[in-house]
């Protein structure tokens, strides 16, 4: 895991002038992802992607490079380990001068080293290397550990929760609802175990997903590293240096041999689309949520000195769930955006994706203000079983489909038919069931099992399923 020691010597700007709401208003709860996507942290993963990288020339055995000792590799380290704010202002009065990030971080490199034993060593590094070898791997690095360590946890703790809700009230039965009309009922908990299934599915997907890397030059041939040193394999090379950064990252990288100058970004979209369909899910919930919270079935917890509404009192508004409901679906707007913008280059290289792959916080810091925002809600509620069970009881006619249902296997005629002159647009009682149930021609047994049958146990397997 990256330094946290990047994080506390972040630059701390006036947050009430930020015309960003994540470095604004929501300044402290998306810092987490500071270490990631900050200007700060990018030349962070391209120091430790060429000081790498410089470290893996030395132990090849083909190149004339000399193998760097124990300590000359800890020096080689301690740059992007010991990286800090004055490391990064440095980097940024050299790019003044350069007009080039890349190029910066490269002589940032070379000034440093040039006061070690490594002196003899310096203008190896960024060897046979275009800049993008350097950003691709850099931001696959990024959102490899902001995925390992900021946003999976966070959804999953997601998970967990509506997991406890799941098996809480999984015998708590409650009106279901088809086209917003009462329907077949359903317990709370079945419910929450259906979003938070839907959410572990996802995160294993997302957990398969191979983010690609490339390390092969100006146009993707290897043209500086053969005509240097034609007996080197390259593409071996190239394999093993990316395959290294997989020690202890649940999120893998791969190799991407075939390229143009620019690594095509197809896992970076597969990654960002795997959490825009988790956020999806989650859009979802926030608005089912919302109604269950509108129709009294769930309440919110009153915090002292907390204000619902400028005029109206008694009011407690769901604006922890409605703010998730906003920022995922801002979040999933660049997401859509990356899907239609990464993948495509003019030629071998434009340098348009490298202003979009800086909104890559962006889109992750509005993902994780909702996550934080949604978790906040939920940690405010109650479910009011007593209101739930009661607008549950004013729709007997939802047990008309199981009635008919057992009619169908006496082999009863028009069962369907007979109900729905029964039911439909009337409103009927369980009185007006059992009268019914009394004309029927069929077994005092069966009469006896059709009465059984009331809104509060028809459920089905609800309870079973809640537990997964």
């Amino acid at each position: 895991m990256p330094s946290m020691i990047l994080l506390n010597q972040m630059t701390k700007e006036t947050v009430g002038g930020a015309i960003n709401p994540l470095d604004g208003r929501y300044f402290k709860k998306t810092r987490a992802l500071a270490p990631y996507f900050s200007e700060e942290a990018l030349m962070k993963y391209r120091l430790m992607m060429e000081g790498e990288y410089l470290i893996a020339l030395s132990f090849s055995r083909r190149v004339a490079l000399r193998k760097f000792t124990s300590k000359e590799i800890k020096i080689i380290r301690n740059i992007y380990e010991k990286f800090d704010n004055i490391s990064y202002k440095k980097i940024k009065n050299i790019e003044a001068v350069t007009n080039h990030d890349v190029k910066a971080v490269e002589y940032f490199i070379k000034e440093k080293l040039s006061k070690t034993s490594l002196g003899d060593s310096i203008e190896w590094v960024h060897f046979a290397l275009t800049s993008e070898d350097t950003n691709n791997i850099a931001y696959a690095l990024m959102l490899s550990d902001s995925l390992e360590y900021v946003l999976v946890p966070r959804i999953k703790k997601i998970v967990l929760e509506l997991d406890v809700l799941a098996k809480k009230y999984k015998n708590s039965p409650m009106l279901a609802r088809t086209h917003g009309q009462s329907a077949s009922p359903t317990t709370f908990g079945k419910e929450m175990k259906v979003f938070a299934a839907r959410l572990e599915k996802k995160l294993k997907e997302l957990a398969k997903i191979k983010i690609q890397a490339k390390l092969n030059g100006a146009t993707g041939n290897y043209n500086a590293h053969v005509i240097a040193y034609p007996q080197v394999n390259w593409l071996e090379f190239s394999k093993k240096f990316i395959k290294s950064f997989n020690k202890n990252r649940s999120q893998k990288l791969e190799t991407n041999l075939i390229t143009t100058q620019i690594e095509s970004h197809d896992s970076y979209v597969a990654v960002f689309d795997a959490i825009r369909r988790i956020n999806t899910i989650l859009i979802d919930f926030n608005q089912d949520i919302w109604r269950y919270i509108s129709d009294n079935w769930v309440t919110q917890k009153p915090k002292a000195g907390e204000t619902g509404s400028s005029t109206m009192p008694h009011k407690i508004n769901p604006i922890d769930f409605e703010n998730s409901e906003g920022n995922l679906g801002l979040a999933n707007a660049l997401f859509e955006f990356f899907a239609r913008k990464l993948p495509i280059s003019r030629l071998q290289r434009d340098l348009s994706d490298s202003t979009v792959e800086r909104a890559f916080g962006t889109a992750l810091g509005h993902s994780l203000l909702a996550y934080l925002m949604l978790e906040k809600g939920l940690e405010k509620i109650n479910v009011n079983e007593i209101k739930i069970k009661e607008d549950l009881l004013a729709h007997p006619e939802v047990i008309a489909e199981a009635i008919q249902t057992i009619l169908r296997r006496e082999n009863y005629p028009v069962p369907y038919e007979m109900l729905k002159d029964l039911t439909r647009d009337k409103q009927v009682t369980m009185q007006d069931f059992a009268q019914f149930i009394d004309t029927l021609k069929i077994s005092p047994k069966v009469k006896l099992e059709l009465k059984k049958i009331t809104p509060l146990n028809y459920t089905g397997l609800a309870s079973k399923l809640a537990l997964g």
